[in-house]
């Protein structure tokens, strides 16, 4: 599987891939500089929605605009102006933390986390926020939330924590939205990488990012190896399903912690890739609000 490069975005934190069916795109965010895209596979056209704040997360609702998980809180996006409008604050007067990544359960409620900023650790915390617009914390003292998904039966929930270079797995209560039973699902040894976004596919199959790793590596449920993604790049952030039948694995990408010949030796770093790995997705959940 040798993936193709179909957008030289030259994101800093390229993040948070998802695709919006309802408007046939995939979008992502550029963490740091507070960006949006939205980027159309038919014609390649990229547009680019400033958001003024770091966005760590983004998910369309059941409304046709999208929630964001950004500096501060949870917000809503407007597709068509760019206007955001606040849902919830989080952590607002923690100027050491910053909302990351996030995703919507089957019931619509979307799941995202926060980080430590500066290498602070243990800092960060995993929130549920409901579509009645109610925010609960489930985890505190994690250093870089991360990716999430769940199980096609609803019966588990995969969860990231990049600083801890594990994925772990929960029994998850998909009726009150409630984790519990926590355990190691796998451990990534520091020289091939750390543990960033995930995703689920249909068979049940998790598909992990690799932070310095160069690549996307899929599990099986048992945690056993199966198949692995190579990238001309180091810092992987991400994956997504996407594309009419949802066979089209996209991928982001980051230069983030690259000096200047780090990013003379990979000059599409920063890049949104493409891989079709014979499997597919799951349609994407919206948030219920």
């Amino acid at each position: 599987m040798t993936p193709e490069l179909v957008l030289d975005a030259r994101a800093q934190l390229g993040e948070g891939p998802i695709w919006d069916a309802g408007r046939s795109r995939l979008l992502f965010v550029d963490i740091m500089r507070g960006q949006v895209h939205e980027f159309d596979p038919e014609t390649g056209h990229d547009r680019v929605i400033e958001v003024d704040r770091p966005v760590g997360a983004i998910a369309p609702t059941i409304r046709g605009d999208w929630v964001i998980a950004a500096r501060d809180g949870f917000f809503r996006l407007d597709p068509d102006t760019g206007a955001t409008s606040l849902i919830a604050h989080i952590e607002k007067d923690d100027p050491e933390t910053r909302m990351n990544d996030g995703y919507v359960d089957a019931r619509g409620r979307f799941w995202a986390g926060t980080m430590g900023m500066g290498g602070v650790r243990e800092r960060g915390s995993l929130y549920r926020l409901d579509p009645d617009g109610q925010v609960t914390r489930h985890l505190a003292g994690v250093d870089i939330s991360n990716g999430i998904d769940w199980s096609p039966d609803g019966r588990l929930m995969y969860y990231a924590d990049t600083g801890a270079g594990r994925v772990d797995v929960f029994d998850f209560d998909e009726p009150r939205g409630v984790i519990s039973h926590r355990r190691p699902f796998l451990v990534v040894p520091e020289d091939q990488g750390y543990p960033d976004g995930l995703i689920v596919d249909a068979d049940g199959c998790i598909w992990l990012a690799l932070w310095e790793g160069r690549a996307v590596r899929r599990y099986r449920p048992d945690g056993a190896l199966d198949a692995v993604v190579s990238l001309p790049v180091s810092l992987v952030t991400k994956c997504a399903f996407g594309g009419p039948d949802l066979t089209d694995l996209y991928i982001t990408t980051a230069w983030i912690e690259l000096d200047a010949a780090g990013r003379t030796r990979e000059p599409l770093a920063g890049g949104l890739f493409r891989v079709r790995p014979g499997v597919s997705g799951r349609p994407v959940r919206k948030y219920a609000g």
